[in-house]
């Protein structure tokens, strides 16, 4: 099989996905066009070569439907032999759009593609593509269907996460975000949104809240109590969990990951790919995995796919010397270091989504290019990155330095 190198990566700032919020404005066609501009400017990319443009869009319907990747590369200014192609696996869509890319390059069809993803949460709304799992009982009912932070409370009453743990690591998210920023770890990755006029619309995450304390979080009431008592999910997790006599209700929006609006772009190649164009890798995608989990816990596929990923691949949780993983409510990230007795000083060591915002089809791209980042600012090889997955499904991949 040919190796597959990522020779860049790009983003967008995440803009709170409210209509107040600063990317509100820009459409989703918009978004995605410019980390396609940022990856072709600053590779100096012939677009005529590119062979796909793959992207993650959890909801692509209203501006953000109709092959969204394909119409950003109208808006880009791409040659129009570059096709594109959108794809959804939920929460993990922008990783599963690399790895995708990854799988034709090694397959030896391809040999440069743009991967990535782009959610405008402030212009379509979660949800609004409608869909069997939600709405259709002969579906939710064997998928133990519930709204997720229901689901992440059950994780929490399960492992035995308290309030204070989860609000005490939203807290650090929060911390380490800020602390990023303003060291400039995000400098070289996070490409500014501007209007037509030039004028910068916005070029820093908008979410974060980095004074967060403890003391704020206590006043928040949790989120997922009254659709899980009121709603009847609490009964069907019990259903699924009969071990649990009551679940716990400890998130809250100032623990779980933020709403907003983003675009990424990794730029995905064969070493001959590369060579035509004169671009010089940065590191390999070794392995990659997907799998189904349990479907009332829901989000515990990170555990189950970094176990199926690590027995494929022969290698070993120490082998890993940074983890990602999306941070889509603490006790997810909670559960994964527990069950893998992994140090905090290991993962998400930027913070991560709780801090800095979701935007669904395009947080796997995204977090893939900061463990990137980070693995050359402290001279380390590899990195292993996980989302969690609506129905209970998750996806991983490990990378290498080269």
């Amino acid at each position: 099989m040919t190796e597959v190198f990522i020779y860049d990566h790009v983003r967008t700032p995440r803009g709170r996905g409210k209509k107040d919020g600063a990317l509100h404005e820009v459409p989703s066609v918009r978004l995605a066009a410019k980390t396609l501009e940022a990856i072709r400017d600053r590779n100096g990319l012939d677009t005529s070569r590119v062979d796909d443009i793959i992207m993650g869009c959890v909801d692509p319907v209203m501006d953000a439907g109709a092959v969204i990747p394909k119409a950003a590369a109208f808006e880009a200014g791409y040659s129009t032999k570059a096709p594109g192609m959108q794809i959804s696996r939920f929460c993990a869509s922008g990783l599963d759009a690399v790895n995708f890319a990854a799988g034709k390059v090694a397959a030896g069809s391809d040999d440069i593609v743009i991967a990535g993803g782009v959610e405008s949460m402030s212009r379509v709304g979660m949800g609004m593509s409608g869909g069997s799992w939600y709405m259709d009982p002969s579906v939710n009912f064997p998928a133990y269907f519930m709204p997720q932070g229901v689901s992440a409370d059950l994780i929490a009453t399960k492992y035995g996460f308290s309030r204070d743990d989860v609000d005490a690591y939203a807290v650090e998210s929060q911390r380490r975000a800020g602390k990023a920023w303003e060291a400039g770890y995000f400098k070289n990755s996070v490409i500014p949104v501007k209007d037509q006029n030039g004028l910068t619309i916005l070029d820093r995450d908008e979410h974060m809240r980095p004074t967060t304390d403890m003391q704020s979080l206590a006043s928040l009431n949790p989120s997922f109590q009254m659709p899980g008592e009121m709603g009847g999910f609490e009964a069907v997790g019990i259903q699924a969990h009969p071990e649990i006599e009551r679940i716990n209700y400890v998130h809250h929006a100032g623990n779980s990951s933020g709403i907003v609006d983003g675009a990424a772009a990794v730029l995905i190649g064969s070493r001959a790919g590369g060579e035509a164009m004169n671009l010089k890798p940065r590191a390999r995608i070794r392995h990659f995995a997907n799998i189904g989990s349990d479907p009332a816990l829901m989000l515990t596929g990170p555990v189950d796919v970094t176990e199926k990923l690590l027995a494929r691949s022969g290698m070993k949780i120490s082998d890993i010397d940074l983890f990602e993983l999306n941070e889509a409510f603490a006790a997810v990230v909670l559960r994964y270091m527990q069950a893998f007795d992994i140090s905090h000083d290991k993962i998400n060591v930027n913070g991560g989504a709780i801090a800095m915002g979701h935007p669904l089809g395009a947080t796997g791209a995204m977090i893939l290019g900061t463990v990137l980042d980070e693995l050359e600012r402290r001279d380390l090889n590899t990195a292993l990155v996980t989302l969690c997955i609506g129905a209970g499904m998750g996806t991983a991949t490990i990378i290498e330095r080269v």
